[in-house]
């Protein structure tokens, strides 16, 4: 009789392989390995520096684009609660 299979690892050994990562390796698994395994900083630094700075930027546009939105979303409700009260106070007079 054979001996049962050994319980899988725990979550905390296992390594996280992120989206970037998968990316990387469907694009080049050569450039992959490089990077991942062999720990061989790429040539382009200067691009992955503005590669970085661009999306510290774009990171910074969305959060103020929905405070923006979150801005609107109250003056609305805040619009539609006066706007009530108006025409609350309005039908009211004839009353």
């Amino acid at each position: 009789m054979t001996a049962p299979p050994s319980p899988p690892a725990p979550a905390e050994s296992l390594p996280l392989i992120r989206a970037s990562e998968l990316n990387q390796y469907s694009f080049c698994h050569r450039s992959w390995w490089l990077g991942t395994i062999k720990q061989i900083p790429a040539n382009n630094q200067a691009v992955l520096a503005h590669g970085i700075q661009t999306h510290r930027h774009h990171s910074y546009q969305v959060r103020v684009a929905l405070r923006w939105r979150q801005a609107s979303v109250f003056l609305f409700a805040g619009g539609v609660i006066l706007l009530a009260m108006a025409l609350l106070g309005y039908f009211l007079q004839f009353f």
